[in-house]
């Protein structure tokens, strides 16, 4: 009898302990999955993403920079405002603020789709950059990095 009352109490005991490792590993797992979930929804979008600097020019008061930017990749490109744009002198660029975020201040840019509603595959972005004054001659550097880092530059002289 005391055989049965002990691997009762064993059985018992492997059971509650099964119970107490499902219950703290579970939470762990099922939170280690999401992770790898959503960044595989990352690395896919990332993969998606390409644009490419078709060309840049300056107005002929040379105050305005126009960038053409197209979407070369697979997905759709949203918030578009939220794109850094870095732009001066090959040796001395800054980020350039979008007209939202520049207060009223120079430099600042603005954007235009040139044949579509949407920035989604093969459409091109007129990116315009304003100054207050001629930024001056030289080689120029610009960079565009859209939100989820995928990014182009582009040499070019004014």
């Amino acid at each position: 009898m005391d055989k049965v009352i002990t691997t009762t109490l064993l059985i018992l005991a492997g059971v509650v302990s099964m119970i107490f490792v499902f219950n703290s590993a579970y939470p762990m797992i099922n939170r280690s999955s999401q992770a790898m979930v959503s960044m595989a929804d990352k690395i896919d979008d990332r993969m998606k993403s390409r644009i490419n600097i078709v060309y840049a020019a300056n107005s002929a008061d040379r105050q305005t920079i126009y960038i053409w930017v197209k979407n070369v990749g697979t997905s759709r490109i949203l918030d578009i405002g939220q794109t850094d744009v870095f732009f001066g002198l090959e040796d001395s660029f800054s980020r350039i603020p979008y007209v939202d975020d520049a207060g009223g201040g120079y430099p600042r840019w603005a954007y235009n789709m040139e044949n579509g509603t949407e920035w989604k595959t093969s459409v091109t972005v007129k990116i315009t950059i304003t100054y207050s004054a001629d930024p001056g001659t030289g080689t120029y550097f610009v960079k565009i990095v859209i939100p989820n880092g995928i990014a182009d530059e582009y040499y070019f002289s004014m």
